[in-house]
């Protein structure tokens, strides 16, 4: 699947692909679809702008990360202050062409939430963003990345069945207290996420 895009005014080509990249090609992100025990996703919302900006949570690798997976635990503590299960898997990867650099990969992997703490700063840049659990088809619609979003959540959510028996059972979107339980852990109180 592919598609063309403006990003800080430079046209980008991207295309999505499943499983893990070559290995040849560099990696610049790692993020996650981060699933709790309902089959819901954690999406970050970022309101420094007027529109709110919906994003999955992840980031760039760094030189004392020891894989993937490491990264991706990392940035979900920095940017949402939440803690994920020791077992992401790689969904797949979106090439970006066109960025004045050779072709890298933007590497994706579904994951389970292990416990979502109160919202801090992101050690990063500061800001700190209000967290949402949704319907994988909600996420969809609030991410805004056209085919290459869909199809992403999609395989994510076929990963998540597969891997982690993880399905979507249509309890609703949730911003605030609720309880979670999945097959790895007791039930755990993930504390307050208020819209503000």
């Amino acid at each position: 699947m592919k598609k063309n895009t403006w990003y800080n005014k430079k046209l980008l080509k991207l295309s999505w692909q499943r499983g893990m990249p070559p290995e040849d090609m560099m990696v610049k992100q790692v993020y996650g679809v981060a699933f709790d025990s309902h089959g819901r996703i954690l999406l970050k919302i970022d309101e420094t702008n007027i529109n709110p900006d919906y994003n999955l949570a992840g980031g760039k690798p760094e030189l004392f990360d020891r894989d993937i997976s490491d990264t991706l635990k990392r940035e979900f503590i920095e940017e949402v202050n939440t803690s994920l299960m020791d077992n992401p898997v790689v969904v797949g990867y979106q090439t970006v062409e066109g960025d004045n650099c050779p072709v890298y990969a933007q590497i994706r992997m579904a994951c389970i939430i292990n416990h979502i703490g109160e919202r801090l700063p992101d050690g990063d840049n500061g800001k700190i963003y209000k967290r949402l659990l949704c319907s994988p088809k909600r996420a969809i619609e609030l991410l805004s990345w056209d085919d290459i979003g869909e199809k992403l959540i999609d395989d994510s959510c076929d990963t998540a069945k597969k891997y982690f028996n993880i399905t979507y059972y249509g309890t609703a979107d949730v911003g605030n207290r609720h309880t979670y339980k999945n097959k790895f852990k007791a039930i755990k109180q993930i504390g307050f996420m208020r819209f503000l």
